[in-house]
């Protein structure tokens, strides 16, 4: 099974679940963009969560990070949640649509804005770099696909889709904030030979963070050449 098709099935399989709370919020008389404007008002408590832990607790106290983890997850199921409300409800609209995207990106900058700020305040210097650098990475992911979809290509595909980064960046948070309750934040890997630490707590959150850096601008890459080539087919066959 692809890769396309797994996350098709287990998009499917979420939506099995979710429908039966998606009917109850049209019942209550939610619209698409009520339940996009909640996500949006979650990812702020995200960024002030991370911000507040920046703020009011020392290096290496790490219950901020789990928090907000959790709130990222629970964010995140509105982000499914407006889609399925307009489909169940039928209440689909062209203008909801690019409501959603917009309102989708500005809650991951804002998501970001507040890993940063708690990464910086603490001193995780390199971390935080890469975390702007996978905040650029995700807003080029989605940058490429309206772009080539604006231009009549289709661009979808890659590892790290905006459902991917949230699984990643919640439950690595989580995981984060758990190990730092039962081994602490002086947890540390040291390897011979290295003359400092390769692992510790806050490693849990900030490596994943990392490889999204990576993965992130890899998909966005991808996504240009993949385009690339339709527009050039595309070119050729109107000749």
């Amino acid at each position: 099974m692809s890769m396309e098709k797994l996350r098709d099935a287990l998009q499917q399989g979420i939506y099995t679940v979710i429908n039966p709370f998606v009917r109850l919020l049209i019942k209550l008389g939610f619209t698409p963009n009520a339940v996009t404007t909640t996500g949006l008002i979650l990812n702020i408590g995200v960024a002030g969560i991370f911000i507040w832990g920046g703020e009011t607790s020392n290096r290496g106290e790490l219950e901020y990070v789990g928090w907000a983890g959790a709130l990222v997850l629970f964010a995140g199921v509105f982000d499914m949640l407006d889609g399925q409300v307009a489909r169940l409800g039928n209440m689909k609209s062209t203008f909801g649509a690019m409501y959603d995207s917009v309102l989708d990106r500005y809650s991951e900058m804002i998501m970001f804005m507040g890993i940063c700020y708690y990464l910086i305040s603490h001193h995780y210097l390199l971390s935080s770099l890469f975390a702007f650098i996978a905040l650029i990475g995700s807003m080029m992911v989605s940058y490429t696909r309206a772009r080539a979809e604006g231009l009549g290509v289709e661009c979808k595909g890659g590892l790290m889709q905006r459902p991917e980064r949230i699984v990643l960046i919640g439950v690595s948070a989580i995981a984060c904030g758990v190990t730092y309750y039962f081994v602490g934040a002086d947890y540390k890997v040291y390897v011979p030979g290295v003359p400092f630490h390769v692992f510790e707590t806050m490693s849990v959150f900030t490596l994943p963070i990392t490889v999204m850096a990576v993965m992130t601008n890899i998909t966005a890459y991808n996504r240009l050449m993949d385009s690339k080539k339709a527009m050039e087919a595309k070119e050729m066959a109107t000749r």
